[in-house]
């Protein structure tokens, strides 16, 4: 069970590593005035430092390198 936690820790923070973040497109309602709507599209963007991924993955070998051999 730890070797698949490690594992997987691995992977997500290689991928953190990688991209550094993501932007999505959401629809905000800007005038709700009865019948009329108008909404606009608005870009979010979601961050993460890099020094977290590397946190991960070096946590996710550690993890590894421990666990128990079966």
């Amino acid at each position: 069970m730890n070797k698949t936690i490690g594992i997987v820790l691995i992977i997500i923070g290689a991928a953190m590593l990688i991209w550094t973040g993501f932007t999505y497109t959401k629809k905000e309602k800007i005038v709700d005035a009865g019948p009329i709507e108008i909404s606009a599209d608005r870009q979010k963007t979601v961050n993460w430092p890099p020094y977290l991924g590397g946190i991960l993955l070096i946590g996710g070998i550690v993890i590894v390198a421990t666990s128990k051999k079966l």
